[in-house]
């Protein structure tokens, strides 16, 4: 009988959300995993038996977390971890590594963090959901890569709904619904010229408390997140057709190129054209 479940996403072109491999396995006693770091964000879900995680917190202490079947672990970019298998009762686990703009406010809203990784459900239908979803993308090859986003968008959906209740303070989905609000402008309205003070009043807010919140919510002030926003839109223009340095300037909001080749530096280390011969994918000749 099969114990194991493996695959890596063959599509990289998804910029909200993006898989990067998945899987599921049944595992022997004592069978272990590290210790590893990851680059995304990495969620595995305990269907049955029991095992150990070892992770960092986000001061850099090692924790040791006990994770049984109906609990889940979630583990964060560059994060150290190690996770080990009961030798009495070793767990069968199905995985997702997933990662993109929407992932950190997606995971923020859950309450997972590196000082809080372990994953326990509050509606015991929605972990249902949530394992379906994951069985599903890991036991499915031969389906097109948006599909497979699809559900894992589906995933999120569950894992949220799952946990939410317990997680959100009394102000917390006003807040929510200001970030989303402030998102969606983003997404419309990257490539014209616009400002945070644009982007709050959107929202009704004023610019410090927009500001505020945002950084609260992300990480990252508002003005990173468009400038991240709008590279990486350019990233993918750069990648994925032959339009001109001047043309995914202007695409991107930028009507200085020069401005733009600086801002893109900025957050990749090259410049655009230096990007796109690293990174562009060959277009066959007509």
């Amino acid at each position: 009988m099969e114990n194991l479940l493996f695959s890596v996403f063959p599509n990289e072109n998804f910029v909200d959300l993006s898989l990067y491999q998945y899987g599921w396995e049944r595992c022997n006693p004592a069978h272990s995993y590290g210790p590893a770091t990851r680059n995304h964000f990495l969620f595995h879900y305990v269907i049955s038996g029991t095992g150990t995680l070892m992770a960092d917190d986000s001061s850099g202490q090692t924790h040791v977390y006990s994770v049984k079947s109906g609990q889940g672990f979630m583990i964060f970019p560059s994060q150290i971890n190690t996770y080990i298998a009961d030798k009495e009762l070793p767990w069968e686990y199905t995985w997702v590594e997933f990662d993109g703009l929407r992932a950190k406010e997606a995971i923020r809203i859950t309450g997972l963090s590196p000082d809080s990784p372990i994953y326990r459900a509050h509606f015991h239908d929605l972990r249902e959901i949530m394992m379906n979803e994951m069985l599903y993308i890991a036991k499915t090859k031969e389906k097109p890569a948006l599909h497979l986003i699809g559900h894992l968008y589906l995933f999120l959906d569950a894992l949220i709904r799952s946990v939410s209740p317990a997680k959100l303070s009394k102000g917390g989905k006003l807040r929510d619904f200001y970030i989303h609000e402030a998102l969606a402008f983003i997404e419309q309205n990257f490539q014209n010229d616009i400002s945070v003070e644009d982007i709050a009043e959107v929202c009704g807010l004023n610019r410090s408390y927009f500001g505020k919140i945002f950084k609260e919510a992300l990480g990252i002030t508002t003005q990173e997140f468009l400038l991240n926003y709008r590279m990486t839109k350019a990233a993918e223009l750069l990648k994925l057709t032959q339009l001109s340095i001047g043309s995914i300037s202007a695409a991107v909001g930028y009507n200085n190129p020069l401005h733009f080749s600086r801002a893109f530096k900025h957050v990749y280390q090259v410049s655009p054209r230096e990007w796109r011969n690293r990174n562009q994918v060959p277009h066959s000749k007509p």
